[in-house]
């Protein structure tokens, strides 16, 4: 998204700024002030607040650091409320917890940095990071534009990612085990849901489909496995050209038919596997879409459109945790009901506990329902 800066006691655009770019399409700041190395951290924090824009003028490492400091700032606890712990349930928390996040990330979008037109940038000591730019927003239009240094960052972290990749026991041995995410495409840094697809018996490998292929990690595995033909669709033109490179490098391309679509490709396939979005809210940015369904959208699709892309005898495959059940934002009657409306039958389950961090982490303000989450494979198949 692009917008003009503006300072808004002016009422009228500055005309010395250039646009505004934001990936996340968030606003552009309503007031904008120079800032520079002279900005103390504690000032710079007050006007963020505020939700002043700060155009950064000076040396851009000094701009990473004030970066930190402010997000230190943001991290720091807030006075204990008077109302305990306990009282408060599982949803409330999930939502004071995302809200806080938000805040955050909107007081460390106020750290403005300049781009030129070429993707360099006008400061001194600045990098160059020309290429990350590139892969992240295609080639430059010669338009300067301004970013937020935060959002800067994460292109830049994107770019590493890509350039290192995710490696994939799954997959094989390394170093051909490797999945090279896109700015913009989530990575597969959860384990626990390729090895259910990797280990979980296949009846028929003559055809299946991917809903939602992503970095196309799960298309890659069920290649690996022996399935013959493989149709993966997505709707993010970034997610298909992501997946297509994936593919290419792991040599299973010809193995796969990538289709740009909302869910089902046409006909019907022996084995249909689907990896929705885990959690029922908003997604806040693009990269979020692979993390919250809002109102359970995509998993609903799936299984309401699943038993017409079923071949006879066919298996549709749900990887799906249960964390929005220990938050409170959906329940397990919920998705059994989904799944027995849409003509389905459980055929079996196969779990797995998480492996990440944050499951054993008891400082993380979500980790009385992370602690209890599960992973889980349903097999579901048409009913008679």
């Amino acid at each position: 998204m692009t917008a003009r800066l503006y300072d808004a006691a002016m009422l009228t655009p500055l005309e010395n700024l250039p646009m505004w770019r934001a990936e996340s399409g968030a606003a552009a700041p309503r007031r904008v002030v120079a800032a520079d190395d002279t900005t103390s951290a504690d000032t710079a924090y007050r006007l963020a607040c505020e939700g002043t824009g700060l155009l950064w003028q000076g040396d851009f490492h000094n701009a990473r650091q004030l970066l930190q400091a402010l997000a230190r700032r943001t991290e720091r606890k807030p006075k204990k409320s008077k109302k305990a712990d306990t009282d408060v349930t599982p949803v409330q928390a999930f939502n004071l917890h995302r809200q806080a996040l938000g805040q955050r990330a909107r007081i460390l979008a106020m750290v403005i940095v300049p781009l030129n037109g070429d993707y360099s940038i006008p400061l001194r000591r600045a990098p160059d990071l020309k290429p990350a730019c590139t892969e992240a927003w295609g080639p430059a239009t010669g338009e300067a534009c301004m970013v937020s240094l935060r959002e800067l960052l994460g292109v830049v972290g994107a770019h590493e990612w890509r350039k290192k990749g995710v490696e994939i026991a799954a997959l094989g041995d390394a170093p051909n085990n490797r999945i090279y995410p896109h700015y913009g495409v989530f990575s597969p840094v959860r384990g626990e849901y390729v090895d259910l697809v990797a280990n979980t018996p296949i009846k028929d490998k003559s055809l299946a489909f991917d809903i939602g292929v992503g970095t196309g990690v799960l298309s890659a595995v069920l290649a690996k496995r022996g399935v013959q033909h493989i149709v993966a669709t997505d709707q993010d033109p970034r997610a298909l050209a992501c997946a297509r490179e994936n593919l290419q490098r792991l040599q299973r391309i010809d193995k796969v038919a990538l289709v740009q679509t909302d869910l089902f490709p046409e006909g019907q396939a022996p084995l249909v596997v689907c990896n929705p979005p885990w959690v029922p809210a908003r997604p806040s940015s693009p990269i979020e879409h692979a993390v919250y369904d809002e109102g359970s959208r995509m998993l609903r699709g799936f299984l309401s459109g699943l038993r017409e892309h079923l071949a006879p005898n066919g298996e549709g495959w749900l990887i799906l945790s249960d964390l929005a059940e220990h938050l409170g934002l959906r329940t397990r009657e919920e998705l059994l009901c989904w799944i027995s409306e849409a003509g389905l039958l459980l055929l079996g389950r196969h779990d797995i506990k998480p492996r990440h961090g944050k499951a054993s982490d008891e400082t993380d303000p979500l980790h009385a329902a992370r602690a209890k989450e599960v992973t889980s494979l349903w097999r579901l198949g048409s009913a008679a």
